[in-house]
């Protein structure tokens, strides 16, 4: 269990660990570090956790939020932030984030990854790790990039996603993001095993697209996991299991 000046932080270094009973001895709130689990949203993860801190710590109203959105089909860093904790949600939220993701080359599917399936395929016989590594070089720095349409981007005060699965065509505006450092971890053809680092409201499905079509072919998320946010890395994370046993009830 450790701490900084404003939260106390939960994730595998703390444990074994029993919290108090009593939320009031953290006046920062908690960050939890959770490996979140996968085909979980977001908000299902807030709403488990919630529900077992309800009868941890005896409350019926208690902030929990999470820093970050992750989605379903992704695993890693989720930081659940607890009690006075909500307050910095935004602060931690804007630290750089790390991203293992697997692309695969010659196929498009209508939500960059495969929520949806393949809806275009493309000859992908040409690419080869050194294009892949030429195109990389292009796509670091400060770019504009469009988010998909299957995201919880807010357009108009509703999310895109709802837009878009109630069939209704949506313009996504394009989002100032900045691309750190890319590294390519393994090439085997048609997939691509890349390390990303770059900032929040980076949209890893997008960049798959990108690369794709960077690439002349068509190109979809397979797999991702959030490596980490700021300072907080997955192999640090708890598992739902972990967080059972430390808020025992």
């Amino acid at each position: 269990m450790t701490s900084n000046k404003t939260y106390l932080i939960l994730d595998k270094t703390s444990l074994p660990v029993t919290p108090s009973r009593d939320l009031e001895s953290y006046p920062g709130g908690i960050v939890l570090v959770l490996d979140k689990p996968l085909h979980w949203t977001s908000a299902d993860a807030v709403r488990k956790i919630k529900f077992r801190l309800q009868r941890y710590f005896n409350l019926k109203n208690i902030k929990v939020g999470h820093a970050g959105t992750l989605d379903p089909l992704a695993t890693g860093v989720l930081l659940i932030c607890i009690g006075k904790a909500t307050r910095s949600a935004e602060s931690i939220q804007a630290e750089r984030k790390e991203y293992i993701a697997d692309i695969r080359f010659g196929a498009t599917t209508p939500s960059y990854d495969l929520e949806k399936e393949i809806d275009q395929t493309y000859p992908h016989e040409h690419i080869t790790k050194e294009l892949i590594e030429s195109l990389l070089d292009g796509m670091k720095g400060e770019i504009d990039q469009i988010p998909p349409v299957f995201s919880a981007k807010l357009i108009d005060g509703k999310r895109a996603y709802e837009l878009a699965r109630a069939g209704k065509e949506t313009e996504m505006k394009p989002s100032r993001i900045s691309i750190y450092d890319l590294q390519v971890i393994n090439w085997q053809i048609p997939d691509l095993k890349i390390a990303i680092s770059c900032s929040k409201g980076t949209y890893i499905r997008s960049f798959a697209r990108d690369i794709g079509v960077a690439a002349q072919s068509g190109a979809h998320l397979s797999g991702l996991i959030r490596s980490a946010s700021g300072c907080f890395r997955v192999e640090n994370g708890l598992s739902m299991a972990d967080v059972e046993e430390i808020f025992k009830i």
